[in-house]
């Protein structure tokens, strides 16, 4: 049986510089990776970097227009590019711990005996390892629905659809998240035809209503077609098309497509942990409990990211890092508490991105509200730099001008938010932002304009 100081399962973006900081403190570490094609994570292989490439790309097409042909030649190199970039960040997540002589990298499934023993099934047999500490880093992947036909050959999810090279000329996307939108952008951007179904009758319906109206406007305008209060009953597989059956409206449709999106979130990598056998706790979604160190319930044994019940972000992960490199090797000072508001983003076209509070959720917490919004006629930097821009909010609590949230439906949004984000970190007032310095001409700019306007 191997013995190691450190035993983390998954190679993803928490667990990736957590082994480096053990080993560079002298610790053994085993890296447990099931896939070697998932090193780095999801956001290197499956997620993040590569879906935003190909949002880049088509905006690009968009710009270009053309015909069909044309787009679909696009779009087939764009998945190229973004095939070969992806290989390239794999290998060097690979040699930034392989070039580490207390680092092994496992490639095989691991699941617990009890606290300290591990199982790992790899393609020479079965493994066991010892470990003094061990970290969960496993992830998570794409939540499947309880719907006849959701597993049919043409239906992807968010993972197994960047692998697709030909352009469809119509998709149906199940769920209108932000993996789903985000999809859906991408494909009208490349002149498909596309139709979005979503269970709920409102779009965005934890967003604020303002900047929900203005991204469910655009995606229309667009030509993508939004039907809420859409129940999907099964997706069917007919001789060259998927034909997707929903009730709207009262009314049963069947919605033919070259395939179909199923885009109805995420659940923790966990099932196969058998996490039970070592007294780890988990949520009825399947998500790892942990304190605020990240701690399980089980001694030595930690939980990171997309595993555990905190928000599914590569950003949140990253810190969990941090947190859990405090705990063990610092301190302990770093908390959950340390993140302050945590900004998100969908990355449609124009992309859209909050931090804090919405209106309503401010209202419900008793606040005294005041708000601002800043559409695209009053924002004279948007048509200089040739960019889209549409709305920006603010929500302020008007007894202390303490920013509360902001919303912004724009070019550059995923930049301006991380502003945001330090501005209600920071406890800072409408005032500072409305009297900020910035460069110009350019849209962060236009806070000062959106602060100005902040009204009870």
């Amino acid at each position: 049986m191997d013995q190691v100081d450190a035993a983390i399962i998954g190679f993803g973006s928490a667990g990736k510089p957590l082994a480096l900081d053990l080993a560079n403190a002298g610790f053994t570490v085993a890296v447990i990776e099931r896939s070697s094609r998932m090193y780095g994570g999801s956001c290197v292989n499956t997620a993040c970097l590569p879906s935003k490439m190909l949002v880049h790309a088509a905006a690009e097409s968009a710009f270009q227009g053309g015909e069909f042909p044309e787009r679909s030649e696009r779009y087939e190199a764009a998945v190229d590019e973004k095939n070969a970039a992806t290989a390239r960040l794999r290998e060097r997540s690979r040699r930034a711990l392989a070039d580490n002589p207390r680092i092994e990298l496992v490639d095989g499934e691991a699941s617990f005996a009890d606290a300290t023993h591990l199982v790992v099934s790899t393609a020479d047999g079965e493994r066991r390892i010892e470990a003094a500490r061990t970290f969960i880093d496993t992830g998570s992947v794409p939540a499947l629905p309880d719907i006849p036909g959701a597993d049919g050959k043409r239906v992807y999810t968010s993972e197994t659809l960047l692998d697709v090279k030909v352009l469809p000329e119509r998709v149906v996307v199940v769920g209108a998240g932000y993996v789903g939108l985000e999809f859906a952008s991408l494909f009208a951007d490349f002149g498909v035809d596309v139709t979005v179904l979503q269970s709920g009758d409102e779009l965005l319906p934890r967003e604020d209503c303002d900047v929900a109206r203005a991204v469910r406007e655009n995606f229309e305008a667009r030509g993508i077609r939004l039907a809420l209060g859409a129940h999907v009953k099964s997706i069917d597989d007919d001789v060259a098309q998927v034909l997707v059956v929903a009730d709207i409206d009262g009314k049963e449709e069947r919605i033919p497509g070259d395939f179909a999106l199923v885009a109805t979130g995420r659940r923790p990598a966990t099932d196969v942990l058998n996490l039970s056998a070592a007294g780890v706790e988990v949520n009825e979604h399947g998500a790892v409990v942990t304190d605020e160190h990240l701690r399980t319930t089980a001694p030595n044994i930690w939980a990171l990211g997309d595993a555990t019940e905190a928000q599914q972000f590569t950003y949140v992960s990253y810190d969990d890092y941090r947190i859990t490199a405090s705990d063990v090797l610092g301190d302990g000072s770093r908390t959950r508490d340390d993140r302050g508001a945590v900004p998100s983003c969908i990355f449609a076209n124009p992309p859209f991105a909050r931090v804090g509070l919405t209106e309503q959720d401010a209202r419900d917490q008793g606040y005294d509200v005041a708000t601002a919004v800043l559409k695209a006629e009053d924002m004279p930097k948007a048509p200089l730099l040739g960019k889209q821009a549409l709305l920006m909010k603010a929500v302020v609590d008007s007894a202390t001008d303490r920013v509360l949230g902001v919303h912004l439906y724009c070019s550059d949004a995923p930049e301006i938010v991380n502003l945001a984000k330090l501005a209600l970190d920071e406890g800072l007032t409408a005032a500072s932002l409305r009297g900020a310095v910035f460069t110009h001409p350019t849209l962060t700019e236009e806070l000062n304009n959106l602060f100005a306007k902040v009204q009870k």
